[in-house]
């Protein structure tokens, strides 16, 4: 199995960092994990802003050289794993920015007659792996979901991957929040993961 995470946070002291060290170091030590690549996009310094004008169409944007390599890594990898806060009940700009850029037209899915387009990222799995202030709750039952359905259905849903698993970890700022045990956890899942 070959592993992408996205690392979405501009704090290498945050807590959000320490998840990533524990995907980091769960993978490393599992059989089953053959390579792994962490593409941290605020220290890549990735520009989020979408363009588009009369030299850059967004028709032509699968093919933008300046995103080659990106496109590269999500080609490759089995597994993709993005690690980031919730911020305004959503991920981070800069995230969003790598998404609207990252899964074009005619890369992660490719328009076709009927409702839905046909998915070109099939067979992959995600795993979010999420932090937020407020109460693990607040989400579902202030937000209707929507941070789980924006990325479950809006966003892999359409591009074809089927297998979204979420740790979406509320009260984090919290001296209860319970940050040891959520770690753990995370480390544990990365460690067994067969797919």
């Amino acid at each position: 199995m070959k592993i992408l995470v996205i690392y979405t946070h501009p704090d290498h002291k945050s807590l959000c960092y320490a998840f990533l060290q524990k995907v980091i170091k769960g993978s490393n030590e599992n059989p089953n994990v053959k390579e792994l690549q962490v593409l941290d996009l605020y220290e890549e310094n990735f520009n989020p802003i979408l363009v588009f004008n009369e030299h850059k169409r967004r028709r032509d944007m699968y093919r933008d050289p300046h995103l080659e390599r990106y496109r590269e890594q999500l080609t490759w990898a089995d597994k993709i794993v993005l690690v980031y806060p919730i911020w305004w009940g959503r991920p981070p700009a800069m995230l969003l920015g790598y998404i609207d850029q990252l899964f074009a037209a005619n890369f992660a899915y490719r328009d076709k007659k009927g409702l839905l387009p046909e998915g070109l990222l099939k067979g992959k799995s995600v795993v979010c792996v999420s932090t937020m202030k407020g109460p693990t709750k607040y989400p579902l039952l202030w937000l209707n979901n929507a941070h789980k359905v924006l990325m479950k259905r809006a966003l892999f849903g359409f591009v074809g991957i089927k297998k979204v698993k979420f740790f979406e970890f509320g009260n984090m700022e919290s001296p209860k929040g319970k940050q040891k045990e959520k770690l753990e956890k995370v480390y544990r899942y990365f460690k067994e993961v067969n797919r």
